[in-house]
């Protein structure tokens, strides 16, 4: 990559060039979940396992994401030097509180007021979720540590090298189901097991790979580092981000807390997983326009090329899910991998048809999230999240309240919240803007 390339303003290129390796990263990133589900799916309780394995999950995915700023608060704070020194001693502090916490929530009588109170699981499901939340703890480490080589890969747009850490990890991954499930070792914990070690192997490739920006960071003169934001101040931007971050994740809890309390609520809730578990790699994929955004902000009042942008990248990763829901893609894939009993299998295919239209949502909600940030208006983040669970949940209990079958109740509510974030981020940003 030229220096041009490096730090040039934007183009359709440059742009594209920059994005695709974080696209892939995300996509295969998330990718790993649905292949770890085939071997949680085939143990003790069947596809009832995957559900409990993924509520336990969810809630560590919802504790990890208040350290969700951390990233977008790196590539804003992280460039000069005494910032980055700071940002890795603010990752430190929230890596060590938030995992305490994941830990706490493990024991009596937290587990069963989550596990089974809240999300309604029965005692045998909800042992397994609370088991994969307290092994997952050290998955979650390697996430906070991944924090600091990301920052300076995203910083120096080299994010084909932080592609190749993550390619790697879905290799690895990828190989596990067969591997696996030819060997017996199926279950909640074999499942987590196959996602946590090739985590550990992406965050060392990813340290590696930072280090010679890491040394030219060191190298830099004395003015280089005059704007010093120390970690206090990274603090206070990225609360809110990380609290949008916390409401970002609450949202599967959610469906999951509504869901399951609609006729036939496990059976519903395995649909919504198994079709969530594929949508969701490329929902990530779409998101990442964030950092699309904060590289390549607006050159000129009314600049809204990358908006554009956006939106058509959206649109052509919508394809995705359709190829999914293909007859016989869609047949394989749900019964055969992802065990889904036969009457369910068509239902599954419906919902990535109407998947296919939440990724132009996801790269323009993306998008206006990175903008904000590079405003350096996090709260305009914040409300925007916490209009995405506010109308989450209004949708979720209008559609229970009214009888709507629990399969169409995600995908309802996860559509409408997503264009109400996109509103919401834009006023917020729009208001600051005119004070």
């Amino acid at each position: 990559m030229t220096d041009e390339d490096r730090y040039g303003g934007y183009t359709p290129g440059r742009a594209t060039r920059f994005y695709i390796p974080l696209l892939l990263q995300a996509f295969s990133q998330s990718l790993t979940y649905p292949l770890v589900a085939s071997i949680v799916a085939h143990g003790e309780y069947g596809v009832k396992t995957l559900t409990a394995f993924a509520q336990g999950q969810t809630v560590m995915f919802m504790i990890g994401a208040l350290g969700g700023g951390l990233v977008m608060t790196g590539m804003v704070f992280g460039k000069a030097l005494s910032g980055y020194r700071s940002f890795i001693r603010l990752n430190t502090w929230m890596m060590i509180v938030l995992l305490s916490v994941q830990m706490l929530l493990t024991m009596p009588p937290f587990d069963a007021l989550i596990f089974q109170t809240m999300l309604n699981l029965p005692p045998e499901l909800a042992e397994i979720a609370r088991q994969t939340m307290r092994w997952g703890v050290i998955m979650q480490a390697a996430f906070f540590l991944r924090n600091v080589p990301l920052v300076v890969l995203f910083n120096n747009r080299a994010s084909f090298e932080a592609n190749i850490a993550t390619l790697v990890r879905i290799v690895l991954t990828a190989v596990s189901p067969y591997l696996f499930i030819k060997l017996g070792w199926t279950g909640a914990m074999w499942g987590l097991t196959a996602t946590t070690g090739p985590c550990i192997v992406e965050y060392v490739l990813s340290h590696l790979y930072a280090r010679k920006f890491v040394r030219r960071l060191k190298t830099e003169s004395p003015e280089a580092t005059r704007e010093d934001d120390g970690a206090l101040r990274q603090f206070n931007f990225t609360l809110p981000l990380s609290l949008g971050g916390f409401l970002l994740a609450s949202s599967p809890f959610m469906v999951a807390a509504f869901v399951g309390r609609a006729t036939e609520g496990v059976a519903m809730l395995a649909i919504h997983y198994v079709t969530i578990g594929l949508a969701n790699p490329v929902s990530y994929g779409a998101f990442r326009m964030q950092a699309v955004a904060i590289q390549f902000p607006p050159e000129y009042r009314g600049d809204w090329r990358l908006v554009r942008y956006a939106a058509c990248a959206g649109a052509i990763l919508g394809i995705i899910p359709l190829f999914v829901a293909l007859p016989g893609v869609g047949d394989w894939y749900f019964q055969v991998v992802q065990n889904l009993p036969q009457e369910h299998v068509h239902l599954a295919r419906v919902l990535m048809c109407c998947y296919a239209v939440w990724p132009m949502f996801q790269c323009v909600r993306g998008h206006a999230e990175g903008y904000a940030a590079w405003c350096k208006h996090p709260t305009a983040v914040l409300c925007g999240q916490f209009a995405h669970i506010s109308v989450l949940v209004i949708v979720l209990a209008m559609a229970l309240h009214f009888g709507m079958p629990g399969w169409q109740m995600g995908i309802t509510g996860i559509l409408v919240a997503t264009i109400a974030t996109i509103f919401a981020v834009h006023a917020t940003v729009h208001l600051f803007q005119k004070r």
